[in-house]
């Protein structure tokens, strides 16, 4: 569900919070320990995900974005939180909270213009009937994603795309 976290550059966050210091996209870096315990308590979520247990998964996902310093809207590490719980929402078929947590996470660090959030989102938006955000959400992630982020899902999402512009 949520790999490849807490990664910017290529290199692994490490500085402690304390400093809060800003990087160029405004987010800043977390601890050894806390990185370590997040990323433990995600890791754990994704194995309960995995097993359909989202309710499970989503308590690890939420002691997990506790962890975040406010304010946690600094913390590339709250995208990815609220992805995989986002995600967990989705596949739990809770589509309303699944919106309003991937909403909530495009106002974090290096959200706009992910692929798989827009999917998420837009997916939840089609599900609710909410045809012209999921027609603009869907679009985006095949614009940031080609044809292969639409392959992975039911069919139907790439077939409503289709009808609203050509692929």
């Amino acid at each position: 569900m949520v790999f490849g976290w807490f990664k910017k550059n290529g290199k692994t966050l490490t500085q402690a919070p304390a400093s809060l210091s800003p990087d160029v996209g405004g987010a800043t870096e977390l601890s050894d320990a806390a990185h370590a315990k997040i990323k433990d308590l995600c890791a754990r979520g994704d194995h309960q995900a995995a097993k359909r247990d989202f309710d499970a998964a989503l308590r690890l996902y939420w002691e997990a974005f506790d962890l975040l310093p406010e304010p946690s809207t600094r913390w590339e590490a709250g995208t990815w939180i609220l992805t995989a719980v986002g995600d967990a929402n989705f596949l739990a078929r809770d589509f309303v909270a699944g919106r309003d947590n991937l909403t909530t996470a495009m106002h974090y660090p290096a959200a706009i213009g992910n692929p798989f959030i827009h999917l998420r989102l837009g997916q939840c938006q089609f599900e609710l009937g909410d045809l012209d955000r999921a027609a603009d959400e869907l679009t985006r992630a095949y614009m940031g994603g080609g044809m292969d982020i639409l392959l992975e899902d039911d069919p139907k999402y790439l077939e409503f795309l289709e009808s609203k512009m050509e692929l």
